[in-house]
């Protein structure tokens, strides 16, 4: 192996040690305790040596957040998959969504906390893009079968989005007296209501 090689190696596993370290901080203190100075510390490098890898925290955040899209883009892909109508794979997706948010809180928590995935967002973060567009191809679909051409089904993806977020959100703020059972129920109610509309 060259100099230029080596060199290039050594880099992405500094850089894959930062990631890992600052993860595991997240999960034990939450991501607002992060800081550069803390990870410099635990991985035994210079302050400087982080910044030659990543601008600023937000920075290391935000790989984290490119993460969390990509994971949860390949939930809602083999929820999708597994169903063959597009009432079917709209409920199966926002199950599969309910359940990313609350078995990996940490990602979600970050994801969300940085702005909404919106349909006009996919150049700045690919990874957003994916997501958005497993979720709106069995609602575009489902519009175009019922002759709804006029609908916009990016508008019909932050109405479906907003419901499950506002609930999931309100359930992570401790904010609600709702049992999990009925928070849920609630969450099947809205989806029925949101598929009825698309085919109303």
């Amino acid at each position: 192996m060259g100099i230029t090689e080596r060199r290039i190696r050594q880099k992405e596993e500094v850089r894959t040690a930062i990631l890992e370290t600052a993860w595991n901080m997240v999960e034990a203190e939450g991501w607002q305790s992060l800081s550069i100075r803390k990870i410099a510390d635990a991985i035994e490098y210079s302050v400087p040596v982080i910044y030659d890898h990543f601008k600023n925290k937000e920075a290391i955040l935000y790989e984290f957040v490119k993460e969390g899209f990509r994971l949860l883009a390949a939930k809602l892909l083999a929820a999708k998959e597994k169903q063959t109508t597009e009432e079917e794979q709209i409920r199966a997706m926002a199950d599969a969504y309910w359940n990313f948010a609350f078995q990996n809180q940490e990602h979600y928590q970050l994801m969300f906390s940085l702005g909404m995935a919106g349909c006009e967002m996919g150049q700045s973060m690919p990874e957003k893009a994916a997501f958005r567009n497993v979720l709106v191809e069995p609602i575009d679909l489902l519009l175009k079968k019922h002759n709804k051409t006029n609908v916009n089904p990016c508008l019909k993806y932050h109405t479906i989005w907003s419901v499950m977020h506002g609930l999931i959100s309100i359930k992570m703020m401790n904010k609600s007296d709702v049992s999990d059972e009925l928070n849920k129920m609630v969450l099947d109610d809205a989806v029925n209501g949101f598929i009825k509309n698309l085919k109303g």
